[in-house]
């Protein structure tokens, strides 16, 4: 519960369910609290037989900025397994969504970076308003990427450029390399996903669900759920390094807040970008 309310909005349509992310003040941020209602609301919404299509959308100025920075800075998890441990939840949340087997959009606008893009990407189909911001830009404070769904999506060489820069890019990119299905005026956003959640709640769920589970079993063949594991594993080791630069980020979470942390984390991209006279990629202060 925040002062917006639940973190979690349940809205019954006609076809399934609207589930809103609540926490506008943070761009949605994924906190635990978070994190686990949503969880259990897509578990809810697959055994549900009125519901057809689950829609996940975010309350304010932006689909998701991500796990929530602060409440991990003031966590104070340890090593690599207690990490691990903590890792292993946000995947298997995540991974529940792509397993629910209602088909679920993903409806983005604003932003969606870091474990916000991963949950859209987890989603079987995502739309996206035009001038939304996406990317996962972990690797600029010292983390990485939670749940690896990228590259099964656009293959190997986009993502290495954007896991390994951190750059972020808009819906017409997303949308021409794969990685979103559609972009869409702003104003237009919620009756185009409303139209297409219609259109999929005229498959009956006996064969919805069933192709479903084929198309993610064509992931797994390719290896997919190997990688996710691999990638539990060498994340925590990665966000456990304890790098100067890591706890110089959680120091100043700690002690300015997070809009600090993400000032000073930007203010060394252009600081080494400088003297090539190139400046840092456009990200928010989230």
């Amino acid at each position: 519960m925040t002062a917006d309310g639940p973190v979690l909005l349940t809205t019954a349509t006609p076809w399934g369910v609207r589930l809103t992310l609540n926490r506008p003040a943070k761009l949605n941020a994924l906190s635990a609290e978070l994190v686990a209602a949503l969880d259990a609301a897509v578990v809810a919404a697959g055994a549900d037989p009125e519901v057809r299509v689950v829609v996940i959308e975010g309350a304010g100025r932006a689909f998701s900025s991500g796990y929530d920075l602060t409440e991990e800075a003031e966590g104070g998890i340890g090593g690599p397994v207690e990490w691990r441990d903590a890792l292993a939840v946000d995947v298997a949340a995540t991974l529940r969504i792509l397993d629910c087997p209602k088909p679920v959009i993903a409806q983005i606008h604003g932003y969606a970076l870091a474990g916000g893009l991963e949950l859209a990407m987890a989603c079987d189909l995502v739309v996206a308003a035009e001038g939304t911001k996406l990317g996962e830009p972990e690797i600029r404070y010292g983390s990485a990427p939670v749940t690896l769904l990228m590259p099964y999506l656009i293959g190997q060489k986009k993502t290495r450029e954007l896991l390994l820069t951190g750059d972020l890019i808009d819906a017409v990119e997303a949308e021409r390399i794969g990685l979103i299905n559609r972009v869409v005026p702003a104003d237009r956003l919620a009756a185009e996903v409303d139209a297409l959640a219609d259109r999929l709640a005229r498959t009956p769920p006996e064969v919805m669900g069933p192709t479903k589970r084929m198309l993610n079993l064509a992931m797994d063949a390719a290896g997919f759920r190997l990688a996710v594991e691999a990638g539990l594993d060498l994340g925590a080791i990665v966000n456990a390094a304890d790098t100067p630069e890591q706890r110089e980020w959680d120091a100043i979470v700690r002690r300015d807040g997070l809009r600090a942390a993400l000032a000073w984390r930007d203010r060394r991209y252009d600081e080494r970008l400088a003297e090539t006279g190139r400046g840092a990629a456009d990200e928010p202060a989230r």
